[in-house]
């Protein structure tokens, strides 16, 4: 078969190797957090990683925080205004992980996912895990089940959906994302970025929404980042041609392209002080969704909701 998978280690700790053998292009996962390790193309010769990701999985036990390197983000994403929200008329404080007063990146960033399901054949692998949250966490007493299926195409495409279901007996609230970093090789200053943006969400110092939106545009065409800094959220602008999102190194000609679906309408970009990789988050809500309400989801017991986002990487 042109596509394997190759699954090593524990039941809770194992690692997941997609393997296209036509270009040996490789997508490495990791059960602990579900997380996307490595996405490595044949550049120049040489394996290329565009993922900044870790070297094993107990490095990515003991570094999760606080970069949290291609964490799963749910059952909220980014911040979480002073640890705190109300729901149905219950106010709860949540303190999994908090950055300065508020609460950052969810809970399932260090869950132990299993591996439920898992093809191959000439055209695809496929593999498919999941993480039962059972009121865990002090502050998300609610109980949902998260699957995460990673589909490995030929094109070097990669499909990434997330699946959540209610298997509470009460309505939860839930707002999905990713935090990947990427990197292309070298410094982010010389890659180009494009991404489709209607607008820019005006953040308070604690970079938490204010309610408003400024108009932003400025990355509408492929533009070298340079010294530019984000730690942004941007609407996305779905009346324009996908890709939503393309990060190029034009030296190296590798180009990666992003194309969410609407489940994902907000993009949050990340500049690191390193300079050596960059976070391109989807998210179905704005940080502090709990609070300001925008992009939240209500399930309704048994009721599910997916969210997906595609990968694809070319050479130029």
């Amino acid at each position: 078969m042109s596509f394997t998978i190759r699954i090593t280690g524990n039941e809770t700790d194992s690692v997941v190797l997609l393997t296209d053998t036509n270009n040996q292009t490789t997508v490495e996962i990791f059960t602990f957090g579900a997380l996307l390790n490595a996405y490595t193309v044949v550049c120049d010769g040489q394996p290329l990683n565009v993922v900044d990701g870790f070297g094993s999985v107990d490095k990515a036990k003991q570094k999760i925080s606080p970069m949290f390197n291609g964490a799963k983000l749910s059952p909220f994403v980014c911040r979480l205004k002073n640890r705190k929200y109300k729901f149905a008329d219950n106010t709860y404080l949540l303190n999994k992980f908090n950055l300065g007063d508020h609460a950052i990146h969810g809970l399932l960033f260090d869950a132990a996912f299993s591996v439920i399901e898992s093809s191959s054949s000439d055209k695809e692998a496929c593999v498919k895990l999941q993480y039962v949250y059972d009121n865990d966490v002090d502050g998300y007493p609610f109980c949902y089940r998260c699957e995460v299926e990673y589909l490995f195409t030929e094109n070097n495409s990669l499909t990434v959906t997330t699946t959540i279901t209610n298997i509470d007996e009460q309505l939860i609230p839930i707002a999905d994302g990713w935090h990947p970093y990427f990197t292309l090789g070298g410094s982010v200053n010389d890659y180009q970025l494009k991404f489709q943006s209607k607008e820019m969400l005006e953040f308070d110092e604690g970079l938490i929404p204010t309610g408003k939106l400024k108009p932003y545009q400025e990355f509408g065409s492929l533009k070298t980042l340079g010294s530019n800094n984000f730690d942004n959220c941007f609407t996305l602008n779905f009346a324009e041609c996908q890709p939503m999102c393309v990060l190029r190194n034009p030296d190296k000609k590798i180009q990666l392209e992003i194309y969410p679906t609407s489940s994902y309408p907000y993009l949050q970009i990340f500049t690191p002080d390193h300079r050596k990789s960059i976070a391109i988050e989807n998210l179905s809500a704005p940080p502090d969704a709990f609070n300001n309400g925008i992009g939240l989801k209500i399930l309704e017991p048994r009721e599910t909701a997916s969210f997906t986002t595609k990968f694809v990487l070319h050479h130029l």
